[in-house]
């Protein structure tokens, strides 16, 4: 029997893993001062350029020694930038548990065609950290957008490690603490956690990945979109709001009002008691029904962004079709957009939990999951 349709909907039915929810303040008005038709070389474009960097910085919590850049090509540009100008000086570890990783396996040996011990797990598992030697250079994603799986914390990274670490921290940046002394290149991009507008990635260099740059040449050529040294110094203007190309100020401007707004909800902490507050909200609804689970197996490993779950109901056949189904409903219902499963994950949902996303609106939802799942059990019997 299928349940009656809820009364209540979500305010914002916005729970897209990537481009996420818009900030709840966010208003196309607030965009109004970005100075468009203006160079990014003009004094008012560095400014505003230099202001995205240091409010990072600021709301991070991130070292003054560590370096931040504004780069092209969202957090796939950080990442490639990062991999093809460090790699290669020492022996290389790649860790992936998700599909996002597994290109960045993909890049380092087939196209580097650097010779990686690769450590992988299936969805819902993570790579056991104490078997990877971070005397090497180490590659990972911190949280598994497409897996819901993320590192518990940076106790397996030893301080005294001779290798660099790379971290792709897209879907974590703004929504874990992340250990700035365990990590050496940190990326993400402006259309995850803060719900920014895409194509604009940070890179995040700690001193002894600036060191690494600077000691080093790569053996492969360099697009002059990748090159962050010149005559074996770093560029400086990089990370002082000189882009590599131009960029938008429009999306800058808009990254500045989520900025603002982060800073509003209390900053760092904030923003994680937002996101973990959110993720509770799906683990009540899981905990209460016995037809639906989290794919991270491990608690300990569960996302507080990229939440992703997978029906277990033993009448359901085709567990694909089923999932595309009840997200296809709960589309048509106008109550939850683009929560289906990553293409390369295993059927089921993927529902974003991060700080701009109202707990209210998730709270709304979870009984049009019931629903969803009652009706479309119904039309397949």
């Amino acid at each position: 029997m299928v349940t009656n349709t809820p009364a209540t909907r979500p305010a914002n039915p916005r729970f897209s893993s990537g481009p996420c929810a818009k900030p709840p303040t966010f208003t196309l008005q607030s965009l109004a001062d970005a100075p468009l038709g203006r160079s990014h070389r003009a004094a008012i474009g560095k400014a505003r350029l230099k202001e995205a960097i240091e409010t990072t910085r600021e709301i991070l919590e991130i070292p003054a020694e560590y370096k931040i850049g504004i780069v092209p090509a969202s957090d796939t540009g950080a990442v490639e930038m990062a991999l093809w100008n460090l790699l290669g000086a020492r022996p290389v570890e790649m860790l992936a548990w998700e599909s996002f990783g597994a290109g960045w396996v993909t890049d380092v040996v087939k196209q580097l065609k650097l010779d990686a011990r690769v450590h992988t797990a299936d969805y819902g598992q993570i790579v056991d950290l104490a078997q990877v030697d971070f005397d090497r250079d180490v590659v990972f994603t911190w949280n598994g957008t497409t897996s819901g799986v993320r590192v518990p914390d940076g106790s397996a990274i030893p301080a005294d490690r001779d290798g660099l670490i790379i971290c792709d921290a897209t879907s974590a940046a703004f929504a874990v603490d992340l250990p700035w002394d365990k990590l050496d290149v940190t990326t993400f991009s402006w259309q995850k956690v803060l719900g920014g507008e895409a194509a604009h990635g940070m890179l995040i260099l700690s001193p002894r990945a600036v060191a690494r740059l600077e000691s080093y040449t790569p053996p492969w050529p360099l697009p002059k979109i990748f090159r962050l040294t010149k005559g074996g110094k770093l560029i400086e203007g990089i990370f002082e709001g000189a882009t590599i190309n131009t960029p938008s100020m429009l999306a800058v401007e808009d990254y500045l009002q989520a900025l603002d707004w982060a800073k509003s909800v209390g900053g760092l902490k904030g923003l994680i008691a937002r996101a973990d507050t959110n993720s509770a909200v799906l683990e009540t609804f899981v905990t209460e029904n016995d037809w639906i689970d989290f794919l991270a197996e491990d608690p300990a490993t569960r996302s507080n962004t990229s939440v992703c779950l997978k029906f277990t109901d033993t009448r359901i056949r085709d567990g694909a079709a089923f999932a595309k189904a009840v997200a296809k409903r709960l589309e048509n219902e106008g109550v939850a957009y683009d929560i289906g499963a990553y293409r390369d994950a295993p059927p089921g949902l993927r529902i974003w939990c991060g700080g701009t996303v109202e707990t209210a609106d998730l709270e709304a939802l979870m009984p049009w999951l019931a629903w969803a799942f009652e009706a479309e059990l119904a039309a397949q019997s």
